[in-house]
């Protein structure tokens, strides 16, 4: 079944939401009550309205109790993003995923019982740090404040080494809990498999623990 979401506020940030889901051939519902914005993104969405999103009516007449996904980026207004989300979560929406101003802003989005709370300022910064300390990483995936699943390219200090040797996870706390090489992906890896040079380690851990196994194991 395809997938399908709502996005309310098209600023920057909603904005790309829309453009990159069109992309993928996801069906968009995407609101807002500028009309400016609504005509820059008429051509990224299935169906795009000029309504006032905090009128519960109004979102029931738009479907959106439907998607699957509904994310909430309104810039400043508070009130609205606030008001938003209560309303899709009483609806019955699926998932709700709405952006913060603040911390204050993401207190209030969590007590009334948003899914998750995006941060993207604080997320990008994030993943500039992250990278900031090896060009060896690849890619990462945060599973908490502290924990993250990172992608790390093997260099020749590991290569031909097998998993057993090399000790990560008695060393440094971390788990490789796949391997990529050539196009294909080896899931949970034996302590015998070993590791070539420019092969992508999928490393599980703790933030601490995977930068000091990058800046010492690598």
């Amino acid at each position: 079944m395809k997938k399908s979401v709502a996005i309310f506020g098209l600023g920057r940030f909603g904005g790309t939401l829309v453009r990159e889901f069109h992309k993928m051939r996801v069906d968009v519902i995407a609101v807002d009550r500028d009309e400016e914005k609504v005509n820059e993104y008429m051509n990224d969405a299935t169906h795009i309205a000029c309504v006032n999103a905090t009128d519960e009516t109004i979102l029931k007449q738009l479907g959106v109790k439907n998607v699957d996904q509904a994310f909430v980026s309104f810039g400043g207004d508070l009130q609205s993003s606030i008001l938003v989300s209560l309303i899709l979560k009483e609806i019955g929406v699926k998932e709700v995923w709405a952006k913060a101003k603040n911390d204050y802003h993401a207190k209030i989005l969590e007590k009334i019982g948003v899914d998750r709370v995006i941060h993207p300022e604080r997320d990008v910064a994030k993943k500039i740090v992250r990278k900031s300390f090896s060009n060896k990483m690849i890619e990462f995936i945060e599973l908490s404040e502290m924990h993250s699943i990172v992608e790390i390219k093997a260099t020749k200090k590991i290569n031909n080494c097998s998993l057993e040797e090399l000790d990560i996870r008695a060393k440094y706390g971390c788990t490789v809990i796949g391997i990529q090489r050539n196009g294909e992906f080896i899931v949970s890896p034996s302590a015998k498999e070993v590791v070539h040079l420019n092969d992508l380690l999928m490393v599980m851990g703790s933030d601490h623990d995977i930068i000091r196994f990058k800046k010492v194991g690598m």
